[in-house]
């Protein structure tokens, strides 16, 4: 019973990916905490076991993208000094999801 409901919950997590616009109107800082917040719903997502190659080279690219977003935000704001922290964590998700992607093709 408990594998079943297992395999239900990644067949529901991994089978109906959330497509969500990361742009999002409101200020720097409530744009920071959007990517932010994304970039967590998606290493939670690659974090699973059993995930196909297609869906881990798939979540890699969007983390790389709202990494890329999330670092726009931060050179607006170059007067912040902790703000390229932010940038820096967030390429180190899109390296990441990069090395995954690659360890699963080269199986």
């Amino acid at each position: 019973m408990r594998a079943a409901s297992l395999a239900l919950l990644t067949l529901v997590l991994v089978g109906c990916p959330k497509q969500v616009d990361t742009r999002v109107a409101g200020s720097d800082d409530e744009q920071l905490a959007t990517y932010e917040a994304r970039l967590e719903e998606l290493r939670s997502r690659a974090s699973m076991r059993d995930l196909a190659c297609e869906d881990e080279c798939s979540l890699g690219r969007e983390t790389c993208e709202v990494a890329e977003d999330l670092c726009e935000v931060v050179s607006r704001n170059q007067d912040r000094p902790d703000l390229p922290r932010r940038c820096a964590k967030a390429r180190e998700a899109c390296a990441e999801g990069t090395d995954g992607c690659a360890r699963c093709q080269s199986r």
